[in-house]
C-alpha cells in the first residue's frame, strides 16, 4: 500500500528542515542536506532554519541586512546544490517566540531585510506582516513538551495552519523529541479550530526520517504550496513510515 501512496502521490516535500550554517542544533549544510534528500526520493525541500528567537547560528548582533545575508546561507547552499543535483529548494524559517515556534513560507531575503520589525514583532504582528507579503505561518508541533518550551501556547487567530505530524515524535529511529501523543494533540487541536495540516520531519542532519507533505503533481514555488495548503489541495501527509490524509487520519495498509 505505501508504494501505491507513493505512485499516487509521487512529489514528496520536506517542509521543515534545518542547516549547519544557521541553526546552531544542526548537524550538516545545506548542500549536504540537499544531496541526502535528493538521494531520498524528495521533489523538493523547504530550508527552515532557526531565526533570532530560536536557536540560531547566526550572530544576533550583526546589524540587521548582514544578518540576514548570513543567516540565508543554509539556504543558498541548498539551493545551489538543488540546481545542480535537480531538487527543488524554497526559503522558509522557523520563528521562536519565548519557546513557541512558527513555521514561516513564503518571504524571501528582500522582504526580511525590507522589514526589520519583523525582529521585535509579537505573535499577532508576525501574522499580519506574513500575511501582507503573500506568506503562511504554520504552528510547528504546538504540543511539544520539551525543555526549552516554558509553557505551551496556542495562537489559533495567528497562524493559517498546524504541523499535525513532526517525524520526531513517532518515527521508530527519531532519537529526540519522541513521543506520538504530541501529534496527535496537534491534529486535535487544528480540526476542532478548522486549520489545515502540514507534516514535516524537523530534521537536523543527513541520516532523514522521511516525512513530509506529499502532493500528485511537482510544486512551482514556495507560494504553490501556500496556495496549495490553503485551498485544501488534494495531499498526504507522512512521518516517513506511516501515511495520513491532509486531515491527519491513518491511512490504513
Amino acid at each position: 500500500m505505501a508504494g501505491t501512496i507513493r505512485e499516487q502521490y509521487p512529489f514528496l516535500y520536506e517542509t521543515h528542515l534545518h542547516t549547519s550554517e544557521s541553526s546552531a542544533c544542526a548537524r550538516n549544510t545545506g548542500a549536504q542536506m540537499a544531496r541526502a534528500c535528493k538521494d531520498y526520493g524528495y521533489a523538493g525541500i523547504f530550508v527552515t532554519d532557526h531565526n533570532w528567537g530560536g536557536n540560531t547560528a547566526t550572530d544576533r548582533s550583526l546589524p540587521w541586512e548582514k544578518w540576514v545575508d548570513t543567516f540565508a546561507q543554509g539556504y543558498e547552499h541548498a539551493r545551489e546544490e538543488g540546481e545542480r543535483i535537480g531538487l527543488d529548494v524554497f526559503f522558509g524559517y522557523e520563528a521562536g517566540y519565548r519557546g513557541t515556534e512558527f513555521l514561516i513560507y513564503g518571504i524571501d531575503k528582500s522582504w526580511m531585510k525590507a522589514h526589520p520589525e519583523i525582529w521585535t514583532a509579537t505573535v499577532e504582528e508576525q501574522y499580519r506582516l506574513v500575511h501582507e507579503a503573500g506568506g503562511m505561518v504554520i504552528h510547528a508541533h504546538p504540543y511539544r513538551e520539551e525543555s526549552y518550551i516554558p509553557e505551551i501556547r496556542l495562537y489559533p487567530g495567528w497562524v493559517d495552519g498546524v504541523e499535525g505530524i513532526n517525524a520526531t515524535h513517532s518515527h521508530s529511529r527519531s532519537t529526540a523529541h519522541n513521543d506520538p501523543a504530541f501529534d496527535a494533540r496537534a491534529v486535535a487541536y487544528a480540526h476542532e479550530h478548522g486549520l489545515p495540516m502540514t507534516a514535516g520531519s524537523d530534521i537536523h542532519g543527513v541520516h532523514l526520517l522521511g516525512g513530509g507533505v506529499a502532493f500528485k503533481r511537482r510544486l512551482a514555488s514556495a507560494a504553490d504550496y501556500i496556495h496549495a495548503i490553503l485551498s485544501g489541495e488534494d495531499h498526504v501527509l507522512t512521518d516517513g513510515e506511516k501515511w495520513y490524509d491532509k486531515n491527519g487520519s491513518l491511512i490504513h495498509m
